[in-house]
């Protein structure tokens, strides 16, 4: 399947660069199939036509509302300072079909900006490549203190590395939990992990802590390694 990114409803459109990665890099032709999504679930097939540089689809076909992962998965994580590891874990998170990202700042993440639209577009080329047609969302960095006044503290949880506090096993989230909730959200902390402060807060809200095992993982690891439960529960 080549599958390319574009806009589906109320008509098919095919993204500006795309068009100039089918004509300049890939070199395609006219008469060639291809598919096209709106990375909301919509789904275009059709043949190509060049018109100069313009590239349009001839449809054949419009699948709409295709199905995405039974449970959607929403991690807050905090962005490591080498930007690279964070790039690392939106591509694989994406290709693992997690549902949102959100960058975090708490009080011991290092770096304060993000390029977010680098992050999506490599979100974008991930979910091409995974042939994922819901593509996730990418949240800019949010402040701790605002992004946890609207949780649901039945859905949320948080990985931290505290070893005097009581922690579930991610082993232990039975899949029994893990279907009767629709969207589940963890939280993952900095390098340094979350302070005391901001863990007493999530234990306020009746956000249960989970452990990862018992090697220290770094961040964006940790990130992966989550996306990749929901994924082998999904």
């Amino acid at each position: 399947m080549k599958l390319f990114f574009g806009e589906v409803l109320p008509e098919v459109k095919i993204n500006e660069e795309e068009q100039t990665h089918i004509v300049k890099v890939l070199r395609m032709r006219s008469g060639e199939e291809i598919f096209v999504t709106d990375g909301k679930g919509n789904l275009a097939l059709g043949k190509l036509v060049f018109e100069g540089k313009r590239v349009s689809l001839d449809l054949t076909e419009i699948k709409k509302n295709l199905p995405h992962f039974p449970t959607q998965l929403h991690i807050a994580i905090a962005p490591t300072k080498n930007i690279d590891r964070i790039e690392f874990f939106v591509e694989k998170a994406t290709e693992m079909g997690i549902a949102e990202i959100t960058l975090l700042q708490t009080e011991k993440t290092e770096r304060k900006n993000l390029n977010i639209e680098k992050l999506t577009k490599q979100s974008i080329a991930a979910s091409k490549q995974s042939l994922r047609f819901h593509f996730p969302v990418i949240n800019d960095l949010t402040k701790f203190s605002d992004f946890i006044k609207n949780i649901n503290p039945e859905e949320t949880f948080v990985a931290h590395c505290n070893e005097k506090l009581v922690r579930i096993d991610l082993k232990n989230l039975q899949q029994t939990t893990h279907d009767r909730i629709k969207k589940i959200t963890f939280l993952i902390g900095p390098e340094g992990d979350f302070s005391d402060k901001e863990i007493a807060l999530l234990a306020e809200k009746g956000v249960k802590a989970v452990s990862l095992g018992s090697q220290r993982l770094r961040t964006e690891t940790a990130g992966v390694f989550v996306a990749a439960w929901n994924y082998g529960l999904s």
